[in-house]
């Protein structure tokens, strides 16, 4: 099977072979879906296999045996800040090479280029590296835009966001980088309490871009009152923000009762309770709740010290947290462990999990009718999960990824 010299990674567009995949478990298609196909990049069947005609079979070059397992559609992460090593903020092709072929091994085949809070020269640097990027081949998930998160945070709740960087929205900021990078920045993170945030709001959903809440002293009312402006998202729900109050509900309390309100989760056991999950999986149920890992750097990487946003983090048995104060400091986790933990341990049914991890991101991000469905004429971003879940094999674009050893990525920092 040829390969592209460059990159051994992935197959050379010309040599790609189209591939019949039976015996499976097709997710999100008809009854008794058993078969997919990709051709050309794209999902051309997904169904019963005997609805194909021999004619079809014998035309495939390549035919694989799922064993029973489970086709998906591949996972989309709008909220990750690195792994294997590198930070989208390294601004840069090999880091951003590293990072996407470090989560597509763990079935993540497009995410958000999430940004930390920092000065606007290094903002810059990563809108002018992540559109350098997407106009390359991009070999491995696919960098479908920036999530930028911060500076336009509560001073009172920054997280692991450098407290030096945080300030007010600076709608010219915003103006800049449309007008240079068009369409670019996808989502914005912001404390919506924070005075001009309102009229950020309202600037970004003018401009097709997602407000979200994040990092946030928000009331109720003031969550209500974005929402009346145009936010639309709430980024790592219950972590970092004003909780639930049986007298003063908070942003929390805001994100559970209103269904204008989609809502992100980090489901690594250690954010979240699994009993406060299991609350937001019940009242989410209009395909607006989603999976994300907020993975940092050391996603990959084992135990050690880091930095994020140039502040020092220890990671103990796979949990990142600030040296000083404690903090959770984003994650180690990857998707499939995220969309495992929602079946294992939440009780989710396996389409259930993968709506919340590839529909529904795709939905927010009006790319529906391209990616997040095992649907024929979309693209063909696909996963094949054994019986016990464990991810076996990763399509993107109609492409095979090889998924690399962890000792290929960079080993400490």
């Amino acid at each position: 099977m040829l390969r592209n010299q460059d990159n051994p990674d992935i197959q050379d567009g010309p040599n790609h072979p189209s591939v019949l995949i039976y015996n499976g478990k097709v997710i999100g298609t008809e009854e008794g879906a058993d078969a997919l196909i990709l051709q050309g990049g794209r999902i051309s069947f997904a169904g019963p296999a005997e609805k194909l005609s021999q004619t079809v079979v014998d035309s495939v070059e390549v035919r694989l045996d799922a064993l029973g397992g489970w086709l998906i559609p591949g996972f989309i992460d709008v909220h990750v800040h690195g792994g294997g090593g590198y930070d989208f903020m390294e601004a840069g092709e090999s880091a951003y090479d590293a990072i996407t072929r470090f989560h597509s091994a763990h079935g993540t085949t497009a995410m958000l280029a999430t940004t930390l809070s920092s000065s606007r020269e290094r903002k810059s640097a990563v809108m002018e590296a992540v559109s350098v990027y997407r106009q390359g081949r991009m070999p491995y998930a696919q960098l479908l835009g920036v999530h930028m998160e911060g500076p336009f945070l509560s001073p009172k709740w920054p997280g692991a966001q450098n407290p030096d960087f945080i300030v007010e929205p600076k709608p010219e900021w915003i103006s800049e980088w449309n007008t240079r990078y068009p369409g670019l920045i996808r989502m914005l993170s912001l404390a919506p309490e924070r005075d001009g945030a309102l009229e950020l709001i309202r600037t970004l959903t003018a401009e097709g871009i997602i407000a979200a809440c994040a990092h946030t002293d928000a009331s109720y009312e003031e969550i209500r009152l974005a929402v009346e402006n145009g936010l639309r998202h709430a980024a790592h729900v219950f972590n970092a923000m004003t909780g639930l109050h049986h007298r003063k509900p908070g942003t929390v309390g805001a994100v559970l009762t209103d269904p204008h309100i989609s809502a992100e989760i980090i489901c690594d056991g250690h954010h979240v309770h699994p009993a406060c999950i299991s609350l937001l999986a019940d009242v989410k149920r209009h395909d607006n709740l989603l999976l994300v890992t907020d993975a940092i750097s050391a996603a990959g990487l084992g135990d050690g010290a880091y930095k994020v946003s140039g502040l020092d983090v220890v990671v103990k048995d796979g949990i990142a947290r600030l040296e000083k104060g404690g903090a959770l400091a984003g994650s180690t986790l990857t998707m499939i462990d995220a969309f495992r933990y929602m079946v294992r341990t939440i009780g989710l049914t396996v389409g259930q999990a993968s709506r919340l991890a590839s529909f529904n991101p795709a939905k927010l991000l009006g790319l529906e009718e391209m990616t997040g469905r095992l649907k024929p004429g979309l693209q063909g971003d696909v996963l094949l999960l054994s019986n016990e879940l464990e991810l076996q094999r990763v399509w993107i674009r109609g492409y095979e990824i090889r998924r690399p050893n962890e000792s290929e990525s960079r080993q400490g920092q």
